[in-house]
């Protein structure tokens, strides 16, 4: 079985009880446009070894990262998304964070609803993503990749969105019906943020759920909607950082990673993973 950063873990560092728990979830189900996000979680992985162990001024595989076996992503998809939740429920229940790697969008919200299950806590989701994925449902799929936060949103999760340019009226209207706090990549990109405070009463515990397409195509192309004017690799990862402080990084999954070939790409995403591990360490 292939290992996150197995090149750089000591013996001790890949064990069962380590801090972070990292889930492979090869899902490609709803995509509807490019293709390819049911080998994301491979290319990561083997993109990985490539890594330094140092990040951002920490060394998160210090606490220990264990690589877990592929979540079965065969059948309907409520009864894969019941295998994610208890992957997740079970390495929060262990004190531990899970890092599941996609596979398309859709499976945020299995992932979630297990980290919910554990905690019985108030849980805050920092979304970064050129979507707002607040359809009630998207090609007659409820769990459609484009439907994730909807359903989400329903299950009384709070949502911080940052870096969306594409988004249908209907997913506006949810937004005000949901509280959704939002700052949009036209106005992230065009003034140079790199800080955002969220609202005061936005939950303690959060989930961060990075989609590769919140980057900009220039950044990350290999993704099965590229849309341009998207955020820079710095900026969508400081947004994120300065948004956990004083909160507690409960879980977390990078998405939609459509290997193209090019390597580049694949070690892109690896970074991102380990960089938000940081957050967590």
């Amino acid at each position: 079985m292939s290992i996150f950063l197995d090149s750089e873990l000591t013996e001790a560092e890949r064990r069962e009880d380590a801090r972070f728990r990292i889930i492979p979830m090869p899902l490609e189900r709803t995509v509807s446009y490019g293709s390819g996000t049911v080998n994301g979680p491979s290319a990561i992985i083997a993109a990985s070894n490539e890594l330094e162990r140092g990040t951002a001024g920490s060394e998160p595989c210090a606490r220990g990262i264990h690589t877990e076996a592929p979540v079965d992503c065969s059948g309907p998809l409520p009864e894969v998304m019941s295998r994610l939740a208890a992957r997740t429920r079970a390495a929060v229940e262990a004190g531990k964070i899970p890092v599941t790697l996609g596979g398309e969008h859709s499976l945020t919200y299995g992932a979630v609803m297990g980290v919910l299950s554990a905690t019985h806590r108030p849980l805050g989701i920092v979304q970064v993503d050129a979507h707002a994925d607040l359809r009630v449902a998207y090609q007659g799929e409820v769990h459609s990749h484009a439907s994730v936060m909807h359903l989400l949103a329903e299950e009384g999760v709070r949502l911080a969105q940052f870096g969306v340019r594409a988004l249908s009226f209907v997913e506006m209207e949810s937004r005000r019906r949901n509280r959704v706090f939002h700052v949009d990549a036209e106005e992230i990109v065009t003034k140079n943020l790199h800080a955002i405070d969220l609202p005061e009463d936005f939950p303690e515990d959060v989930y961060v759920s990075f989609d590769v397409d919140g980057l900009d195509p220039s950044e990350m192309p290999a993704t099965g909607t590229p849309v341009p004017g998207g955020l820079s690799y710095y900026q969508a990862l400081h947004l994120v950082e300065n948004a956990l402080k004083g909160r507690r990084l409960v879980g977390l999954d990078v998405v939609e990673l459509a290997p193209d070939g090019n390597e580049a790409w694949d070690f892109t995403a690896a970074q991102i993973v380990y960089r938000l591990m940081a957050l967590g360490a």
